[in-house]
């Protein structure tokens, strides 16, 4: 069945429901968080026989919710928040409820007396949700895998918005006639008619100077203390990532306080120093006390994660830190169910360092004339990365980015500076296709360019990249991850602080530097972000080689006609001889020909 190909995101139960008439059938896969007991079994029908419902998620404020609709007379066999689900949706309504769960949720609802099916999805697109309809069946699932079948057409517009970010943004799906229902939004779906349209019921806090909390670092404090609460709660063994950076730093500090026994936390090592960040996670878990889990990789256990990524992320996905992210995550669940992670926290508040550099440089560009920094843009394409670091001291770039870096100079606007910054590859000539009809096209631009980067990524490189990229890699091993950053109650405090507090003389995340600093000395807060970075440049040069030249052979590209096989050969040729190093985006091209000799 359709069901079982989800089989790793809910291996502890299975369930189906078919209408009387045959309709209509519902069909769910388990993971086991709360009441363990039959109770908890989906698809759940409501006590009045309206509703019925399946669920992937959790609802954090369920007791809440169910204390009030205890008080309006509903009573609980079992103590299950879909249980709370179905309760609120015979006293409230579907779209009245939705507006109050606070939680990481993607469910489908049956209606009996409307005789129509809702979708909807979480505030920040936690939990995946995909939709299509063939020969006039509506099917959903939580995976593309599930929805899977011979002769599904790609999505062109799709691939070329996977070509520029590395990802393909919602509403759509890598195929035609499937798409991604989009964070905080809801579709009723109705047997043998058209979609109705997709409805919000949450969007990002305005920014707004006028509610400014009279006291930030305690507002933030309050409204993470209660995000982390919600989220310990679990009837199954619960722990937490630890890299050592601000957020994970900041989770798991407040989740000591918080809880009545040691945390236990998950961290990975890698043997090249300059990507390791295990040294900063086992300081930051022996100063709080954590019951700390520490695994250094070697270069053959992360290879061998390459070959699965085709199934793991079942759409093309170039992001490489999904590497680790799936050795973490199979590393965690070998002792607890449930992880808690700083996801989000980048995003909120202000961590990437795009948020200080693009304006800076943006500045500088507009001082000189546009056809002169053409005419730098288009010398620096014959010059070696090595001669242009030596050539550009100044300039704090790492040498595989100095390239990018003079691709730039030509831009004319904020705008195009940030695609430039977020680009794997430019569509035009390696696809033949410009993506259109996306966010950025629609998107209104203000005067304060950090704050709108920090706006569009919360929009759009985190749920379409870092979120699937977690799910993913943690789904696949049954592991549940939670995001307290990504609670509304922070979304609401993050929005409402002047960029002052986040971002200021090339420092991010402020304020939370400053609340981590009542739970840890400075020495173990200052030290540069690293990230799950990979040496894919040397692997792909190296133990990676043979599987690339396979994927990059020119007469495969030129037989499946969709790809400029003659510019991917010379960027190849020039990354194998150390003149450029083109990792990220012949990663990108690599997960594409991976993903398409898998399901095609």
């Amino acid at each position: 069945m359709r069901r079982d190909r989800l089989t790793h995101r809910g291996p502890d139960d299975q369930g189906d429901w078919i209408s009387q008439d045959g309709s209509v059938g519902l069909g769910h896969r388990r993971l086991s968080i709360l009441d363990l007991s039959p109770e908890g079994h989906q698809p759940m029908g409501s006590v009045n026989g309206r509703y019925q419902l399946v669920f992937n998620g959790e609802i954090y404020n369920f007791r809440e919710l169910r204390q009030e609709l205890v008080g309006l007379g509903h009573a609980f066999r079992g103590s299950s928040d879909t249980e709370v689900m179905l309760a609120a949706f015979c006293e409230w309504g579907v779209q009245a409820s939705v507006r109050r769960f606070v939680g990481m949720f993607a469910f489908a609802v049956w209606d009996q007396q409307e005789r129509h099916l809702t979708l909807a999805r979480d505030h920040y697109g936690k939990k995946p949700l995909y939709y299509g309809n063939f020969d006039g069946t509506w099917f959903f699932a939580s995976e593309l895998k599930a929805l899977h079948r011979p002769g599904l057409s790609l999505d062109r517009q799709a691939l070329a918005n996977y070509f520029r970010f590395g990802y393909v943004p919602e509403p759509r799906s890598i195929y035609q006639n499937i798409h991604k229902l989009s964070p905080a939004s809801t579709v009723i779906l109705k047997v043998g008619q058209p979609p109705g349209a997709v409805e919000s019921f949450w969007s990002l806090p305005r920014r707004s100077a006028g509610n400014i909390p009279s006291d930030p670092l305690q507002a933030v404090d309050q409204v993470l203390r209660r995000a982390v609460a919600r989220r310990m709660v679990s009837d199954v063994p619960l722990g937490a990532f630890l890299s050592g950076g601000v957020d994970s730093s900041l989770i798991v500090a407040i989740m000591q306080q918080v809880s009545p026994e040691p945390v236990q936390t998950f961290c990975i090592g890698f043997e090249d120093a300059k990507s390791d960040e295990s040294p900063y996670a086992r300081a930051v878990a022996q100063h709080l006390g954590t019951r700390h889990v520490e695994h250094r990789l070697s270069p053959q256990e992360s290879l061998a994660v390459v070959p699965m990524l085709p199934q793991l992320y079942d759409e093309p996905f170039a992001d490489s830190s999904q590497i680790p992210t799936y050795l973490v995550s199979k590393l965690a669940r070998t002792q607890v169910t449930v992880a808690l992670s700083g996801d989000g926290g980048d995003e909120v508040f202000g961590g990437y360092n795009r948020y200080f550099h693009a304006p800076r440089l943006w500045r500088g560009l507009r001082v000189i004339p546009r056809f002169v920094r053409q005419l730098l843009a288009l010398a620096a394409r014959g010059l070696s990365a090595e001669f242009l670091a030596r050539l550009l001291p100044r300039v704090s770039l790492a040498q595989h980015k100095v390239t990018k870096f003079l691709a730039l100079l030509a831009v004319h606007s904020p705008q195009e500076l940030y695609c430039g910054l977020m680009a794997m590859w430019d569509p035009g000539p390696v696809l033949g296709l410009h993506p259109e009809g996306g966010l950025l096209d629609r998107f209104s631009w203000s005067d304060d360019f950090a704050a709108d980067m920090m706006e569009l990524d919360t929009r759009t490189y985190l749920p379409d990249d870092i979120l699937v990229k977690m799910d993913r890699a943690s789904m696949a091993v049954s592991l549940e991850c939670r995001c307290p950053f990504l609670d509304p109650e922070v979304a609401e405090v993050a929005w409402s602080l002047p960029m002052s507090w986040k971002v200021r003389s090339g420092v991010g995340k402020l304020v939370l530097r400053k609340l981590l600093a009542q739970y840890l000395p400075t020495q173990l807060i200052e030290r540069p972000k690293i990230g799950f970075s990979l040496p894919l440049g040397e692997w792909l040069r190296g133990p990676l080689r043979g599987w690339a030249e396979d994927l990059l052979a020119p007469q495969r590209l030129k037989r499946e006609g969709l790809l400029d096989a003659d510019l991917i050969r010379r960027r190849w040729q020039e990354h194998l001889s150390g003149q450029r190093n083109y990792a990220a985006a012949l990663w990108c091209v690599l997960m594409f020909e991976a993903w398409l000799a898998e399901w095609t």
